[in-house]
């Protein structure tokens, strides 16, 4: 194989790269972002002559993606994976990229506060925005909120970087900037927004202020299923096109966008892209994380309990096929306030992405950081069910299967690796509690994840408590077998 340094510039896009103006800061530079913001930007670049350029910044782990990026010219290979085949573009549009631990804090901020950046985006996953998933609010009581506000001039968390730089930018008689997360939570922009006024606030009420009145946070909704990237994923590329891509990402063909048209300092003509822009973004978030993200929760940690590894093999199961199905029709859309979308059609093609035998997406990848991700794709959900008196038995066994798979032993006996920023006090729950119902309560406890409202509801207790005892009894593949029985 050829070295990428040398030989990606062989594939480079055909657009002039040095017209491209760093207009957009992300930070996050994973793989997701990599496989769909930065997709847009370059499909507006190559077809529409656009010069938005991103200039990509990691500011915890990621030193070596960073690293090689800048290696190879700032380029990288995206691959679109189907079982009819696989695809492939060279991505150009980052024209600078920072590590805040390698190039220093210092860059970081330079970077944020140069006049021409009009927007500033983020892939931080959940956990990024250190606020409690149940409140929606900046918890500053966090660790590295704590700490960035003892230091504020030197932050770590995305937040205290943000406002650093918005700091900055006041002080120097700039405009302020637009921030965008595209992140899987419901009203990201208005978390996003949350965070960043709470701590300023506790830092300089001032400042708050002038963020209110200078900054904007449109919310978007994001979708694109990209697998983490595998030696196998960057193999298989590399039989592709001849080159070895550490940056490079494969992804699935599909990919959406609805981004809430409210920008500071003007915007991409991402609709050119394919993007969607509208008014209000949440209906179309609370979609796609109820139905998709929800039941990709429910596969994840009632397949892994399985023994089932990636999302497709689940899919070979006709009840958990069935129970998927179910849970994204007769369970969560009937939540919505989405208009104009017929539901049936896209939950049967989620279930057809599921499908795809070539992403090979790990249960075990997308189980991670549960106590992040439940309150939005299934509890919200299960509120709404206990205000209508409806039925939400499939929610009831999803919310479970997180229960028994954080007990940190599968049903073969082999301890499960728990990635989750509430780790240690989901671990001492179990500890300290008897497995069974107790359990259970043992974990409803957890006000961060649960609230007040839902451990203090009997119905839900008793719900989520027999759907527990029915995978101690049965095992998970018998308890989805029992629930697609019953539809």
């Amino acid at each position: 194989m050829e070295n990428s340094t040398l030989s990606l510039s062989r594939f480079a896009p055909t657009y002039d790269r040095k017209r491209l103006v760093t207009r957009c800061v992300h930070l996050g530079f994973g793989a997701f972002h990599r496989a769909h913001q930065a997709v847009y930007a370059d499909i507006l670049a190559t077809d529409h002559q656009s010069d938005w350029g991103y200039c990509e910044v990691n500011l915890i782990g990621g030193e070596q993606q960073i690293a090689d990026l800048n290696q190879q010219g700032r380029l990288y290979t995206v691959a679109e994976m189907s079982a009819d085949g696989w695809t492939t573009r060279v991505v150009g549009v980052a024209t600078r990229a920072l590590h805040a631990q390698v190039d220093g804090l210092e860059a970081v901020l330079d970077a944020l506060c140069q006049p021409e950046v009009a927007i500033v985006s983020l892939t931080i996953t959940e956990k990024g925005y250190c606020h409690s998933p149940a409140s929606g609010e900046l918890m500053l009581d966090h660790p590295l909120i704590a700490a960035d506000l003892k230091n504020p001039q030197q932050p770590v968390s995305a937040v205290g970087v943000i406002v650093a730089a918005l700091a900055r930018r006041k002080a120097a008689g700039l405009r302020g900037f637009s921030v965008m997360s595209c992140d899987n939570m419901p009203e990201n922009g208005h978390v996003t927004r949350n965070v960043v006024l709470a701590y300023a606030r506790a830092m300089d009420a001032t400042l708050m202020q002038w963020i209110e009145r200078e900054v904007t946070f449109p919310s978007t909704m994001v979708d694109r299923i990209v697998p983490a990237v595998t030696p196998q994923t960057l193999q298989r590329i590399a039989e592709l096109t001849g080159i070895d891509d550490p940056v490079a990402v494969a992804c699935e063909p599909f990919r959406q966008w609805v981004i809430e048209d409210n920008f500071v300092a003007g915007r991409p003509e991402w609709e050119k892209a394919g993007a969607e822009l509208v008014s209000d973004v949440l209906p179309f978030e609370e979609m796609k994380l109820r139905m998709l993200n929800g039941s990709h929760s429910f596969l994840a940690y009632l397949g892994y309990l399985a023994g089932y590894p990636l999302i497709n093999i689940c899919m070979e199961d006709a009840n958990f096929r069935a129970a998927a199905r179910a849970l994204m029709f007769n369970e969560q859309a009937p939540t919505l306030r989405v208009q104009g979308v017929d539901l049936a059609r896209y939950a049967d093609s989620l279930i057809a992405r599921y499908e795809n035998t070539a992403l090979a997406h790990r249960t075990w990848q997308i189980a991670m950081d549960g106590s992040q991700k439940l309150p939005q794709r299934m509890l919200d959900s299960v509120r709404w069910h206990l205000a209508h008196g409806t039925s939400w038995q499939l929610l009831a066994l999803g919310v479970a299967g997180w229960m028994r798979y954080v007990d940190g032993i599968d049903e073969q006996g082999n301890t499960i690796e728990i990635s989750d920023p509430l780790k240690a006090e989901i671990a001492a729950k179990v500890a300290q509690s008897e497995q069974g119902a107790a359990r259970v309560q043992a974990l409803l406890s957890l006000s961060a994840i649960f609230a007040n409202d839902l451990p203090n509801n009997p119905a839900f207790v008793e719900g989520v408590t027999q759907a527990y005892l029915l995978l101690l009894e049965k095992g998970a593949k018998a308890a989805v077998a029992q629930a697609a029985a019953a539809l």
